[in-house]
């Protein structure tokens, strides 16, 4: 008999409300989400949607009005204080606003929970160093916060959360003060974090392109309630709820699809020919010139999504040719007509 399957973190029915005068705000509302070891889990929402709300439920930085938080099938919420000191211990924050200590150097920043747990000074500092080259500031070592820029803050951040060898890394915003090619940098760091040493990824964002770079999967939060879970390339091609329809609509609504003013054949790309050149190669192996009227394109997890529209040939057979060559390549295309 095979043993049940426990999702490394799971959510039941988690409710969170907040007193405010006159009334109450419910932040999280009957919240259900399961995370397995070694995803990167995207949480994404509008301002308010209540996603630093779930995860400091998550950490125990807040305590949930209902529900249950589950660590490997442990409700955190029922553990006595040493099991949840431990249990705490293996996971890690990043926060959007990095909270190094300014008054101590990077070394003595990423060492600071090591110090905290008694770790002696040269198993420490080798630990460190270990920590600095990972994140590629083993140069930094002596230098301040303020000396760095906001990507090496991070960084640090990022050094200091892998300190105590978590399981899971919770980051909370992490990119949002960045620029975008650090922004970049970041996610890719935490990418190689995630597939290196085998570190569950929680990403609370508001950012749709953070998601679309390195999440497998992905939650839409909307004024409390989950509207949409899955993996991110289902979600993103069938979106179904507002919210969700508000921050990506990846695939076009064929309802509401461009109208070509001339005979035209509309291509949709859904993720299935990724990386290939496909209307290049159509105009080379067809020996046939390929007018793109259109398109609008995604990419998502090295993936292509969205539609092009290129002109119709005259000749009928080239346009049995044309459309039998992309079909036979895993494409969805379509005669419309202006």
């Amino acid at each position: 008999m095979s043993e049940t399957h426990v999702p490394q973190i799971q959510l039941q029915g988690l409710t969170k409300i907040y007193p405010i005068p006159g009334g109450e705000v419910q932040a999280l509302n009957n919240i259900n989400l399961t995370i397995e070891k070694g995803d990167i889990f995207g949480i994404i929402g509008m301002s308010g949607a209540g996603k630093s709300t779930l995860i400091r439920c998550l950490n125990r930085l807040d305590t949930p009005n209902d529900g249950k938080i589950l660590i490997d099938g442990e409700d955190i919420l029922a553990m006595d204080k040493k099991s949840l000191l431990a249990t705490r211990r293996r996971m890690a924050m990043i926060f959007q606003q990095f909270n190094l200590l300014m008054q101590k150097n990077v070394a003595r920043n990423v060492r600071y929970p090591l110090e905290i747990a008694g770790v002696p000074t040269e198993e420490a500092d080798k630990r460190v160093m270990e920590l600095l080259e990972i994140v590629g500031l083993e140069s930094k070592a002596k230098s301040y916060p303020a000396q760095l820029s906001g990507g090496q803050k991070q960084r640090v951040a990022i050094a200091r959360a892998l300190a105590s060898n978590p399981e899971m890394l919770l980051c909370d915003e992490a990119t949002s003060a960045l620029d975008p090619m650090t922004t970049q940098s970041i996610l890719d760091l935490l990418k190689r974090i995630n597939s290196e040493m085998g570190i569950t990824v929680v990403l609370i964002t508001h950012e749709m392109a953070v998601i679309r770079q390195i999440c497998n999967k992905v939650a839409i939060l909307d004024g409390g309630k989950l509207v949409e879970q899955g993996t991110v390339d289902d979600v993103f091609m069938h979106t179904k709820s507002a919210a969700g329809k508000r921050l990506f609509g990846i695939l076009p609504d064929t309802e509401k699809a461009e109208i070509p003013t001339q005979p035209s054949l509309r291509i949709v790309f859904d993720g299935a020919s990724s990386g290939q050149p496909i209307i290049s190669r159509l105009a080379k192996e067809l020996d046939m010139d390929v007018n793109i009227l259109s398109a609008n394109m995604h990419q998502l997890n090295d993936k292509t999504y969205g539609q092009m529209l290129i002109q119709r040939p005259a000749d009928p057979a080239d346009v049995k040719r044309v459309m039998e060559y992309l079909r036979n390549n895993g494409l969805n295309v379509e005669e419309v007509h202006g």
